[in-house]
């Protein structure tokens, strides 16, 4: 697999910038076409409100959706522009839920790329958006810190695993970035049952699609699994890391906790990751 199809989703907010910076890099190094995605969200309206709202007030709305997704493909637009990508990239449009749109558009792409969600989301109906998108898509997700990414990530990848589907997924999905990583790690967490060499398996598999990798394992750590993986990232300045998500599932993830959950609220680095 090569990485020719990227999609980026791209709102009005502030952090859209730097993802669509990142996307932009990703699809330089890679040579690989880059579309921007705008969606145009009707508001949600119950049935027996309808006949209450004026023709103007429905304008209004109307003006204010048209001018979000308008200011979203103008911070596109300026960044490749800037990146001498625009003759590489197309914007367009959906309108409808942005789950719905952004899973079914990221069905034709090799790879979707997405903000993390802020703090200051919580609440809104955007807050479980990249969670949901890596549960239903179908394809693999990249997402970049509402901080930002670096301005060359990739060259040092973390590659969490845990021998599980999700795991095995993420790996295949982000083959032709292992290819390209200067250092790749494997860092298998609590390698119950997974043979004498844990992660050795995984080592050989990719050393023979010419990914050189070493393995840590790591037993008894009394912090919860997400921690471990962004103290060792930090720990060996891995750029990227490379993970299955939800390997349980979401409500128990919720209720007691997880590697996921936290990963998406904690990043510091990009994160790619498959379900």
């Amino acid at each position: 697999m090569s990485l020719k199809n990227i999609l980026v989703y791209v709102d009005d907010s502030k952090r859209a910038e730097g993802t669509v910076a990142a996307a932009s890099e990703l699809a330089r190094a890679h040579d690989a076409h880059l579309t921007g995605l705008g969606i145009e969200r009707p508001p949600y309206i119950p049935g027996f409100a309808t006949v209450e709202i004026p023709p103007s007030a429905m304008d209004i709305m109307t003006s204010q959706r048209k001018a979000v997704i308008a200011k979203a493909r103008e911070i596109f637009e300026s960044v490749v522009a800037r990146a001498g990508r625009t003759e590489r990239s197309a914007w367009t449009e959906a309108l409808g839920p942005a789950l719905e749109s952004l899973a079914v558009r990221s069905r034709y792409a090799d790879l979707t790329v997405v903000s993390q969600t802020t703090p200051e989301m919580r609440g809104t109906a955007d807050e479980d958006l990249v969670d949901d998108l890596v549960m239903s898509s179908g394809r693999p997700i990249m997402i970049i810190p509402y901080i930002g990414a670096p301005e060359s990530f990739g060259g040092s990848v973390l590659l969490a695993w845990n021998g599980s589907r999700e795991a095995a997924r993420a790996a295949a999905d982000a083959m032709p970035l292992l290819r390209r990583a200067e250092s790749v790690e494997i860092l298998v967490v609590e390698p119950e049952g997974m043979g004498d060499v844990p992660g050795a398996d995984i080592a050989t598999h990719l050393a023979r699609h010419d990914v050189k990798a070493k393995v840590n394992s790591t037993r008894g750590l009394d912090i919860d699994v997400g921690d471990v993986l962004l103290n060792r990232a930090a720990d060996i300045g891995a750029s990227l890391i490379v993970m299955g998500g939800y390997g349980h599932s979401r409500m128990r993830e919720l209720v007691l906790g997880g590697a996921t959950r936290h990963i998406l609220e904690h990043m510091t680095v990009p994160v790619l990751m498959s379900h």
